[in-house]
Parts: structure tokens; sequence; C-alpha cells
């Protein structure tokens, strides 16, 4: 069982890296991927944890814009985290989270939704990277939502009112830095239209001749024929297909391991990395 994408507390989700890593070996799961959004702060801690019996696939999920401003997530897997120019991207893709979420906080205070920028860091685990999913949980115990999902549902889906365009790296950027790094880039859930504006089938070309990998075809918030066309275009461009849970604890309903990659896609994955990063114990 290989689920590629997953978080921890250190970005958006709700399990310590060590609790990920525990759930994923109790649930069988025998190759782990961690990607928490424009961070590796997980690593050390999942690394730590891990014992005899399940490979640790080490990641980050960057978050991009192309220049249309569709917002797309890069799975960067594998890469050397001592590379300080894809570390340098991922602290400035952080540092544009905070002047966002301020612009979110004072159109919901405009619209009567009262809730603070500290009310965002209160919700917010120590040291983890601060995003949308934080901003949700402030309003889940504000009293304005019952959930997480009806706060995204509600109020802050990328068509909302209250939805601020972030700064951030193009994709072919973002592909060029974790190929630089010596990783490979698999583009998550790129047809998920349920979540905003998503890429047409033509908008994969340049990310082919930067470099793209791979594409997450099986993943909940596609639909069945969202994921047959996509399987279309990565079997015409020769992608890895990949198939992921996008696990995020309780922030999410999405199960561990209830999507998967095949160990023949694993397997050519992995050798397009420059090095054999996965981690064993």
């Amino acid at each position: 069982m290989i689920d590629l994408h997953t978080h921890t507390n250190l970005s958006d989700g709700t399990d310590t890296p060590r609790e990920l890593i525990n759930l994923a070996m109790a649930q069988g799961i025998t190759t782990l991927g961690i990607s928490d959004h424009d961070t590796t702060s997980s690593w050390e801690e999942a690394t730590n944890a891990l014992r005899p019996g399940m490979d640790l696939v080490l990641g980050a999920e960057i978050s991009c814009l192309t220049e249309n401003e569709i917002s797309v997530h890069m799975l960067g897997l594998l890469f050397d985290s001592e590379n300080q120019a894809l570390q340098d991207l991922l602290e400035e893709s952080r540092d544009q989270r905070i002047p966002r979420l301020k612009k979110m906080v004072t159109l919901l205070n405009d619209a009567g939704i009262t809730v603070s920028i500290d009310d965002v860091h209160s919700a917010t685990p120590a040291g983890a990277t601060v995003g949308r999913p934080h901003l949700a949980d402030a309003l889940v115990a504000l009293g304005h939502v019952s959930s997480r999902g009806e706060a995204f549902t509600e109020l802050l889906h990328n068509d909302s009112p209250y939805y601020v365009s972030h700064i951030a790296p193009t994709p072919v950027t973002a592909i060029a830095a974790i190929k630089a790094a010596g990783g490979v880039a698999v583009i998550a859930h790129p047809f998920a239209s349920q979540r905003g504006k998503i890429l047409s089938a033509q908008d994969f070309a340049p990310l082919v001749a930067a470099g793209l990998n791979g594409i997450e075809v099986d993943h909940r918030d596609q639909s069945a024929s969202e994921r047959d066309n996509l399987r279309a275009v990565a079997r015409e461009l020769g992608m890895v297909i990949t198939g992921s849970s996008d696990y995020h604890g309780n922030g999410k309903i999405n199960r561990l391991g209830e999507h998967l990659t095949s160990p023949q896609e694993w397997e050519k994955l992995e050798a397009m990395a420059t090095a054999r990063r996965v981690v064993r114990k």
C-alpha cells in the first residue's frame, strides 16, 4: 500500500509526524509520503519515528499560481533538503501566507463575521505553516461554522468573496526548483474542479517540458470522469500516474490509504530522482 501524499500538524494536518507514522504502520501502509505545505519541518520527527516495515518518502507540497492565477499544488518528493534554492522558495511561500490571511480576515470582518489574525494564530499548532485551514479552525472555535469542511464550503473556497489569491511561484518555477534539488515533481489533483478553476489538458505541455514527472490522478476531489480524463492525459504525455489520500487527520474526511499508487508506477517515479532518498530502518 503506497500513499504518497499526506500532511501533519506542521502544516494543515492534525496528526503529529509521529502519530501519522504510527497510524500508517498500524494500517498496513508500506510506503508513506509526507508532503506538508511549503515546509520540510516534519521530516526530522517523522524520520525519528519510523520503524522497520515501512518506507518513508519525504517531500513538500508547493503552493503555485499560474500566470492566469489558477491555483496549482506541486508535490516535490525525494529532493535534497539541503538544497538552499529550494528551501528559499519554500520560505518565500510561507512568508506570503500572513499578509494573505490578514486580507481575508479583513474581508470577513467587513461582512460581519468577526475573527482576528490572533484567533488564526491561536488555532495554528506551534511550528506549523499557517494557512486557510487554520482560519477555518478559528471560525469553528468562534462558532461561525461547525467544522473546517463547512468553513471551506461556505466561506473560504476559491470562488468565495472572502478568498484572496497569494503570491506564489509558477508551476514551472516550482518544478525547476524540485528538479534542481534532485527530486521528482508530481502535480496534485489538477482536475479537482470542486476546488475552483482548474488546468486544461493543453496546460500540461509546458509543465512536462519543465520536467514534470507525474500526475496525481486518483484523488477524492476529482470525479470519476475527471480521473478518466486525467488518466488519458497522463498516458498520452508519458507521465507516472499516482493515487493518494491527501490525508489531513481530523482536518478533512480523507481516509489514509483511500487512494493508492501502484508499485509499478512508484518504482518508475522513484528511479527518476537523482539519488535513492527513501528512508528505511
